[in-house]
């Protein structure tokens, strides 16, 4: 690989790092965009979860004003939820489909953003060791090949080199 491509290579995986780096903190953002609008105008009832599982959980409750609401995306943070569970969730009263366990906020994003940082970045390195070493081993072995080359093909010997010669 020439050097050319190989610095391409290196600065796409690196670009790579950095958009998983820029996701991962855009998770912890949003996530604390939605606690401030559920902050600004919460609103907290009592819910029943009708399904759970680690990354999603379906929740019906009852506003003041008599309305049903499951949201869209079910709740936020929803681990540690199990199925027929009552629970107090706190919502946005402007966007009931916004809604969270109570005691739950934006916090509990950091770690598993930051996991997906880490993990994106010890498989970028790792990436580009293997592709360095990989490089650095073609390049050792097209020199020697070519060395010999350069060489040339030594001659067997044969009968001829094998005659005794005669004095005079």
């Amino acid at each position: 690989m020439s050097p050319v491509i190989l610095r391409r290579v290196q600065k796409t995986l690196l670009v790579i790092g950095l958009i998983v780096t820029v996701l991962s903190a855009c998770i912890v953002v949003a996530a604390y965009r939605n606690d401030a609008a559920i902050d600004a105008n919460k609103g907290t009832v009592m819910a029943d979860i009708v399904s759970a599982d680690r990354l999603h959980a379906v929740a019906y409750f009852q506003t003041p004003d008599g309305q049903i609401v499951s949201p869209r995306l079910g709740l936020l943070y929803p681990t540690e939820l199990g199925t027929g569970q009552r629970i107090s969730v706190e919502y946005d009263t402007t966007n009931p489909d916004l809604a969270r366990p109570a005691g739950r906020d934006w916090t509990l994003s950091i770690i598993p953003a930051a996991s997906v940082a880490v993990i994106g970045w010890i498989v970028v390195v790792a990436l580009m060791l293997l592709i360095a070493e990989g490089n650095r081993r073609w390049v050792r072995w097209s020199q020697r090949r070519a060395a010999a080359a350069d060489e040339g093909p030594r001659p067997e010997p044969g009968p001829a080199d094998e005659r005794e010669t005669v004095d005079a």
